[in-house]
């Protein structure tokens, strides 16, 4: 029996965990905004948009100026501060709940199973904060005369679609975002694995620097392996959400009329550029959540 001791976790614990997360992604996707409304544009419109990542951030500023870069950075920010809550925070506390419920031996047994069923039920949780607002800085990025921001794109979907309308892509970021932070999680803690595995120092013993380094090297990896994962859905929720259904046609129906449109090659539309975004993000995500941790002064990560 292994006599590892499991770290105790207050709510103030769960609740540093939560805002640490909230900074990570609210910060990192803020910052790659201008990235995500080419890498939309491209997945929305790819006959205009077909020149490359770099050739379609120059269309964008010579038709609708710089500050088409910026469309929808109010949503983003808050959306994916609200998801990097629940995503971190939550993943946190699955991850405990999960090792003391099946005890430390037998979850180190089964460490994969306890990071997935942890990072897809804290996933489930973030989409449902996160996905009004992303409808809504995907129908500002796509549509950009739709609303002057976040508060009237919001409040014009909510008086002329309803409140049901935010959550029509629902399904979709439920296909793209849990098998990506699934991915994201997973790769992570492996990757961070091996990659202290191979240094001789222990854990304990490495600087900030070193520690700091590694959380980069992982979260890049991490980043990769869940774009290409969750890239088809990705594709999918910006289509979802541009496109009304047809009287009667359930969400489903649309997903499958679109997924045929697309066929692979258009699911993987903007995928160059996705894998820049979400390598680079991913990386400062889990660099910035592990020194806020710190800085917080959390008690330590329970590792398998």
């Amino acid at each position: 029996m292994s006599e590892y001791k499991l770290p105790e976790y207050t709510i103030k614990d769960y609740a540093s965990f939560a805002l640490a997360g909230a900074i990570g992604c609210g910060v990192t996707h803020g910052a790659m905004t201008p990235i995500d409304v080419v890498k939309t544009r491209i997945q929305l419109e790819p006959t205009v948009y077909n020149k490359g990542m770099i050739g379609s951030f120059k269309q964008v500023i010579q038709t609708e100026g710089a500050g088409a870069l910026l469309t929808g950075l109010g949503p983003t920010v808050l959306g994916y501060s609200l998801q990097g809550a629940f995503k971190f925070g939550g993943y946190e506390l699955f991850k405990k709940t999960f090792i003391e419920y099946l005890g430390y031996d037998t979850a180190k047994a089964y460490k994969d199973s306890i990071y997935i069923g942890s990072s897809a039920l804290a996933e489930f949780f973030a989409d449902i904060a996160l996905c009004p607002l992303e409808a809504t800085r995907i129908r500002l990025v796509s549509q950009p005369t739709f609303a002057n921001g976040l508060v009237g794109g919001f409040t014009r979907i909510f008086k002329e679609e309803g409140v049901g309308s935010f959550y029509n892509g629902f399904t979709p970021i439920l296909f793209k975002q849990i098998p990506y932070n699934i991915a994201k999680f997973l790769v992570f803690e492996r990757a961070s694995e091996a990659i202290y595995g191979a240094i001789p120092t222990k854990r304990s013993d490495l600087s900030t620097a070193a520690n700091t380094a590694v959380n980069l090297g992982a979260g890049i990896i991490a980043g990769c392996s869940a774009a290409i994962v969750s890239q088809p859905a990705d594709t999918l929720l910006s289509k979802v959400n541009k496109t009304k259904k047809a009287p009667g046609q359930s969400t489903v129906g649309l997903l499958i009329q679109l997924a045929k449109q697309l066929g692979i090659k258009g699911s993987f539309a903007g995928l160059p550029t996705r894998l820049v975004m979400v390598g680079t993000l991913t990386s400062l995500q889990f660099t910035i959540y592990g020194s806020l941790k710190k800085a917080l002064d959390c008690p330590p990560a329970v590792t398998l």
